[in-house]
């Protein structure tokens, strides 16, 4: 497995399919072409100072490390966006969500589909 270590590679995966749990994000998104499954990982600095985002992207590591090789599908990238919440949830506890989330049905976000969101409906918009 290959790691995603360019902007435009992470930024083409966001507008895919995503997975949520109280650790992480994972967002997935098929190739074209026929090589082996990529992953990234990412953290925000709204999740803490640097050690604490470190820390949470060695545990997402250490949680790909241990998956079953099984569940990674080819020809796709991945991308693991790390919560605050990975620094104190059990690791065996992130590890059957990420299991999960590999097998779980994603959710594809509307940019995913081509389709732009539409204005809220006339029924919930504020009186003038």
């Amino acid at each position: 497995m290959d790691r995603l270590r360019q902007r435009a590679d992470f930024l083409a995966v966001a507008n895919g399919a995503r997975v949520n749990s109280p650790a992480f994000v994972l967002q997935s998104r098929s190739r074209d072409d026929s090589g082996p499954a990529r992953i990234g990982f990412t953290v925000t600095k709204k999740n803490g100072n640097a050690p604490e985002r470190n820390r949470i992207r060695r545990r997402l590591r250490e949680l790909v490390k241990r998956l079953d090789p099984v569940s990674i599908q080819p020809h796709h990238d991945y991308v693991l966006v790390g919560r605050r919440d990975a620094l104190s949830r059990d690791f065996a506890t992130m590890l059957d969500d990420l299991r999960i989330a590999f097998t779980k049905p994603a959710r594809h976000t509307a940019k995913a589909r081509g389709q732009r969101p539409g204005p809220a409906p006339a029924a919930s918009r504020k009186p003038d």
